[in-house]
């Protein structure tokens, strides 16, 4: 096991996840000899071992212990008829009553109080004290997740798993770009450095499930909510126009109330120009001049593999949004407004003002009600430079579910928890992203050793190889 078992441990002790669910199983006449906190002490282990989420492996991780470690977590117990080792029976039961008790007492696709605040506990005591509060910048993001159960046969409603629903996924692979699966959508918020910050290790803060047949983007909001109500205040959120594109009650309004500022990729749909207010021009989020060249609203975000003279001319013709008046700003001239008209006359001058103009126009200042542009507005203007520089970190979201989808280590793809339900593949998706936590902060400590002692002996930090050749050209064959 790469992780220490003291480091595991730790984490259960702090999270009080253990404690939360032991109080809420049937005390029985007769004792348990395992305990909840043991049961995801073998869980952590069965992961920390690249094993999959399976029930015999967290009773062949616990039995795997040293003596001593046995004893004292009443892995071996002494009985009337002697010292007795954990059976795989005694697992499973304790398995049983603990997803019995944190289970969704109305099933309807998405994890009980109990659930969310377990896995929330688990996830905030996996990231030291150290790293807590060094970046409250996210990158949300939600992945595919398919359950061991098959799905019902044509014709009939009923599985194995009632609350699993069918999910489209996109591929990036050579292909088709878009398959349907069987199971769950998995939401989690990764740690990311601020703008302006130095790096931070990438870790999971906090994760949901749900079925496929409910929205993700609204089934995260009430997570994120908890964590600024229990005190890691929000603030960058990186999405992609997937949650960019919800109505904005479901996504931007409450996040914003909140204390966080969306920085977001715009849905096709809603890029350009959107009406107007007071006659100012409502584009991409941001109020404009009535008198923008059209070309100039329509401006949209770079493509991949942009050259360097694309992104130069793009951040050029760009540097003319503004939110205010542009002539007001002292940026061009307008004879709407006489003191613009001083300025030199290298700067462009608008030759056919509106014959009537409006309030945006006419006025110092407009005030703007709080639903215009709800959904769109975010933090910088779109698809600015500073747009583009910030939005590079939602890629930190993709990284978290490679590291576990990757096949060489612990993958979530099917098979990988063969205990059907909402409830337990949440819990053991929890427990996977604690574990992850624990690698990424071992990669990033270890990162930061290497370039303190490359800075003493004079030498500059490592820079990481990057790949001259896509996946999609070494698969495409000679």
């Amino acid at each position: 096991m790469s992780i220490p078992l003291a480091a595991l441990e730790d984490i259960i002790d702090r999270s009080g996840a253990a404690q939360r669910i032991e109080a809420l199983l049937p005390r029985g006449a007769r004792g348990r000899q395992l305990t909840v906190r043991t049961l995801l002490l073998g869980m952590l282990m069965a992961l920390a071992d690249d094993r999959p989420a399976h029930l015999t492996r967290v009773h062949a991780a616990l039995i795997a212990l040293g003596p001593a470690d046995q004893a004292r977590l009443d892995v071996i117990a002494d009985w009337k008829t002697g010292p007795h080792q954990l059976t795989y029976r005694q697992v499973e039961h304790t398995h049983r009553l603990m997803i019995r008790a944190l289970r969704n007492k109305h099933p309807g696709g998405a994890p009980s109080e109990d659930l969310q605040a377990a896995c929330d506990q688990l996830l905030e005591a996996s990231i030291p004290a150290a790293h807590k509060d060094t970046s409250s910048a996210l990158a949300a993001d939600w992945t595919d997740t398919e359950t061991w159960s098959r799905p019902p046969r044509h014709g009939t409603t009923t599985c194995a798993d009632p609350e699993a629903a069918w999910g489209h996924r996109n591929s990036n692979l050579p292909g088709p770009k878009g398959e349907m699966f069987f199971g769950y959508y998995l939401s989690a918020v990764t740690m990311v450095a601020e703008e302006t910050g130095p790096a931070v290790p990438e870790l999971a803060r906090r994760m949901t499930v749900c079925s496929c047949h409910l929205d993700p983007a609204r089934a995260l909001v009430p997570v994120l909510l908890a964590m600024a109500a229990a005190g890691s205040p929000l603030g960058d959120i990186i999405d992609d126009s997937g949650y960019a594109h919800r109505d904005a009650e479901a996504w931007a309004i409450p996040l914003r109330h909140a204390g966080a500022q969306l920085v977001q990729d715009l849905h096709p749909h809603d890029r350009g120009p959107r009406g107007t207010c007071h006659g100012a021009i409502i584009a991409n989020g941001n109020l404009y001049c009535p008198s923008a060249p059209p070309a100039l609203l329509q401006l949209g975000p770079l493509p991949p593999g942009a050259t360097p003279e694309q992104t130069a001319a793009h951040d050029h013709a760009d540097g003319y949004h503004r939110v205010t008046c542009p002539a007001a700003a002292g940026k061009i001239r307008c004879p709407l407004r006489p003191q613009s008209m001083t300025l030199s006359r290298d700067r462009p001058e608008i030759l056919t003002p509106p014959e009537h103009p409006p309030a945006c126009c006419a006025q110092q200042t407009i005030t703007i009600p709080p639903g215009i542009a709800a959904k769109t507005r975010q933090k910088h203007d779109y698809p600015s430079a500073a747009w583009r520089h910030s939005y590079t970190r939602r890629t930190a979201s993709e990284r978290t579910f490679s590291t576990i989808k990757d096949p060489a280590t612990a993958t979530i793809a099917r098979g990988w928890c063969r205990t059907m339900g909402l409830t337990p593949l949440t819990l053991w998706i929890a427990c996977l992203l604690a574990v992850r936590n624990q690698r990424i902060l071992d990669a990033y400590n270890a990162r930061q050793q290497d370039t303190a002692r490359r800075a003493a002996a004079g030498l500059p930090p490592r820079t990481r190889k990057r790949r001259r050749t896509s996946l999609a050209q070494l698969t495409a064959g000679p």
